[in-house]
């Protein structure tokens, strides 16, 4: 996306041969005899769906409605008491500039001069006519209640289509509301995909897969997926004093949306085909010029009603924060994903639970990285403010004790609060005495949870400026806000000036990035996780992929997509090119395997290496990713260990290739699926991802699980040891990438990682067992860690389906 002559030699990717057919909006939900009424020709799909999924997350019915409706309360509560507040009080009587006598029958002199509350309360007709009076109040008033009846329509609007679903899934899907909570979204869309082989929700397939729901209900978050990891979106910005920064806020976001895929004047004729114009390449510079006029007149709109929404966020973030500010100072200090991170970390068809899940397991281990930056000067500076702020307020809180009239003195109350806050915010800077400095750990830490890490990140970990890029993924709270209300401002600029002269480049991204797939319509190419067309040399595709440097995701996005998809779902078939790819994959770990460390002994070692990464938790998918990332630091400490004199020099890649060979769900709890021993070669679409029979785990030791055990935390184990395995996958792919881009680093390491090119694929391995501990800790996360009992594993064989064939 470098220039303008690049762009005239890609061509457009071609479609699957089958394409979906016109009248694609004419897709039509066939429902029996007996649900007709209820509804019958439901031609959105991606709508359909997108509610199903929503219905579940947001708990319900009741729980969604009372959502909204409380959503209209609030802002009705704010505009009414600002209003209030600007109008009606007096705060000359209220500050006691002026001074109040209250005369009459029995009133005690001394309190002829005292102020009370409704002192300072206008009456209701002089409020009236202030109000009356400022005709900018009465044009924002107007203004705000124009939006608030469009919030009321859309809120009736979504009563009565949330009250269609909540009988769909009654009837159709045979879910009781109170046992909503209950079902995890893969069982849900298991009765969905069940559905459309008997009733033909979709008349265009006879089957639907679980690829076609996450396309419909993720096509337009797949498009900003892959934009951002094309850095097609101009979020990234070089600013004179600044340097580079990351600017991605909801309202810039929003802008981003209306613009590409729903607006006026959007690049899509509805939602789910991609407007027919665009697909052509010959009047590529004509639709460009069009969508700069698009985002210039939106950049002009936003410019025009700045003064209005920034406002409003003004009001908003007042209202939010300034009593938890108060109560908590040091929540500003706090750490949550950006919206950048939340898009840069995103796979390819990872619905929003997933996403949250993982970025929530990720959390700790990254505060933690942050948190072990610290500056020297900083600290002292900090130590002395908090010495010099904590000696007056213990003077003034000291004054209080002894006489509680000191309150009564102007100013008192506020200099406590703000001496409170200045301590708080200090100590956030003076480092933890106990603290142990081990970034590279912490960094391997982070990446087996998020996935993706840049290349120059590693050996970099202790470096500041590593620090900062991971800053933009993961920032404070304070930023999050500051850039809120500076969106107001910012966002026209970045439309006019910078997303404007990308027009071109944006219309060239949707031409040779879309493809029609039949029942689902016109989707990102690369969420369909295509290995031959968008797959990276660098990342294990070496002579599976035919993709050029344009078309080839960055960082690895198509191959850990595709593996995470797979773990998740997997009774998913993946086409021809991604099943070779996932065997190709096998078959190297189980190469890799034998050179690497008994996993016998890896587990063996999970709770030192827990002690070592500072992990609280006692679960067995923790203890295995613990064992897999600190395993290299005990072997190059010389720490004792069973037989490690017999074993050679080994990386995380080898110990990760070690545990994903060896496991097994041969003893895993079932939960109403049958589970059989197959062999790496196997096409049973259920069957475990790696067999191994070269370790195994004593039913006696700490790390066994008993029968009633294994049945009562089965789904959330499962759920458990799928992320597990994907964090797995995730460092040893990190790991055989490094080593294949800079070969020279593995001199003095392990030696014995082969090329998948030269692999053997007759490789033999036999099933072995792996053991749970009884105890298990989940994180907050409970509904992403609740899903269907098989997404430990990945399908060994499959056939591709009707709409990925060349």
């Amino acid at each position: 996306m470098a220039n303008l002559e690049a762009y005239q030699e890609y061509q457009r990717i071609e479609d699957f041969e089958e394409d979906s057919p016109p009248g694609e909006e004419d897709l039509l939900v066939h429902v029996p005899e007996g649900l007709k009424d209820s509804w019958h020709h439901i031609k959105n799909l991606d709508n359909f769906f997108t509610r199903i999924y929503h219905f579940h997350q947001k708990n319900g019915f009741s729980c969604m409605m009372l959502s909204e409706f409380f959503e209209l309360v609030q802002f009705l509560f704010v505009v009414t008491f600002t209003t209030f507040l600007f109008n009606c009080v007096e705060y000359d009587v209220l500050f006691a500039n002026r001074a109040v006598n209250h005369t009459g029958p029995g009133q005690n002199p001394l309190d002829r001069n005292k102020v009370t509350l409704p002192d300072a309360i206008l009456p209701s007709q002089q409020c009236t006519e202030r109000i009356q009076e400022n005709s900018w109040i009465i044009f924002l008033l107007i203004m705000a209640a124009t939006f608030w009846i469009y919030r009321l329509v859309k809120v009736f609007c979504n009563v009565l289509s949330y009250w269609e679903i909540r009988q769909f899934y009654i009837k159709a899907l045979k879910i009781r509301m109170d046992d909503l909570c209950n079902f995890t979204w893969q069982e849900v869309q298991d009765r969905l995909i069940s559905l459309q082989r008997e009733q033909q929700m979709c008349i265009h397939k006879k089957e639907l897969t679980e690829l076609d729901i996450y396309h419909r209900i993720l096509r337009f978050k797949n498009y900003m997926v892959a934009m951002v990891n094309k850095s097609l979106l101009p979020v990234q910005l070089q600013l004179p004093l600044l340097g580079n920064l990351v600017f991605l806020t909801q309202g810039l976001k929003y802008n981003f949306e209306l613009i590409l895929f729903w607006g006026p004047g959007s690049l899509f004729q509805n939602k789910w085909n991609l407007h027919p114009k665009y697909k052509r390449a010959g009047n590529r510079l004509e639709l460009a010029q069009k969508l700069s006029r698009v985002i210039l007149l939106m950049g002009l709109a936003n410019l025009l009603l700045c003064p209005f929404i920034l406002v409003w966020q003004v009001l908003y973030a007042f209202f939010s924060y300034t009593e938890v500010i108060r109560r908590e100072p040091g929540s500003l200090g706090a750490r949550r994903w950006s919206l950048y991170g939340r898009l840069y970390l995103r796979h390819f068809n990872e619905l929003d639970h997933e996403l949250h899940g993982r970025l929530g397991r990720g959390y700790k281990p990254t505060s933690k990285y942050m948190n072990s930056f610290s500056s020297p000067l900083l600290a002292v500076l900090a130590k002395n403010v908090a010495f010099f702020s904590g000696s007056v307020l213990a003077v003034l809180i000291a004054l209080t004790v002894y006489d509680e009239d000191v309150l009564t003195v102007q100013h008192i109350l506020t200099a406590i609060t703000v001496l409170g806050v200045v301590i708080t915010v200090t100590r956030s800077f003076i480092p933890d005495e106990h603290m142990v400095w081990c970034p590279e750990q912490l960094l391997q830490c982070v990446l087996a949870h998020i996935h993706y890490m840049p290349d120059h990140w590693r050996g970099t970990a202790n470096k500041s400026e590593t620090r900062d890029e991971v800053a933009q993924l993961l920032q404070y709270k304070a930023v999050f806000i500051l850039e809120e209300l500076l969106s107001p401002i910012v966002t026209p600029f970045i439309l006019i000036f910078i997303l404007r002269n990308r027009s071109l480049e944006i219309i060239d991204f949707f031409r040779n990035f879309t493809v029609e797939v039949v029942g689902v319509g016109d989707i990102c190419s690369f969420a369909q996780m295509d290995i031959r067309r968008h797959g990276n040399p660098m990342w294990m595709s070496e002579g599976q992929t035919e993709a050029s440097v344009y078309q080839q995701a960055e960082n690895g996005k198509t191959e850990l997509s595709l593996m995470h998809f797979t773990i998740k779902n997997p009774r998913w078939q993946p086409p021809q090119e991604s099943s070779v790819f996932i065997s190709h994959l096998k078959e190297k770990v189980h190469h890799d395997a034998q050179t690497g460390p008994p996993a016998q002994l890896l587990l063996s070692e999970a709770p030192l290496c827990s002690s070592l990464l500072s992990n609280d938790s006692a679960s067995a998918p923790d203890n295995l990713l613990a064992s897999v990332l600190a395993h290299p630091v005990l072997t190059a400490s010389g720490l004792p260990g069973r037989d490690r004199r017999f074993l050679p020099p080994s990386t995380a890649a080898s110990a990760a290739a070690s545990v994903l060979a060896s496991l097994s769900t041969s003893q895993l709890p079932h939960a109403g699926r049958s589970r059989s021993h197959v062999h790496l070669t196997s096409t049973h679409p259920d069957g475990p991802m790696y067999r191994s029979d070269r370790t195994f785990i004593d039913r006696n030791s700490p790390l066994s699980m008993s029968a009633s055990d294994s049945r009562v935390h089965s789904t959330p184990l499962l759920s458990e040891f799928a992320s597990a395995e994907m964090s797995l996958h995730a460092i040893y792919m990190h790991e055989v990438h490094q080593q294949s881009a800079l070969p020279q680093r593995a001199s003095g390491q392990w030696q014995n990682l082969v090329p998948m090119r030269d692999l053997n694929t007759t490789t033999g391995t036999h099933a072995v067992s792996l053991s749970m501990p009884t105890p298990l800790r989940l994180g907050g996360w409970t509904e992403e860690e609740e899903e269907d009992e098989g997404e430990e594993e990945i399908n060994s064989g499959s056939t591709p389906k009707e709409d990925a064939k060349e």
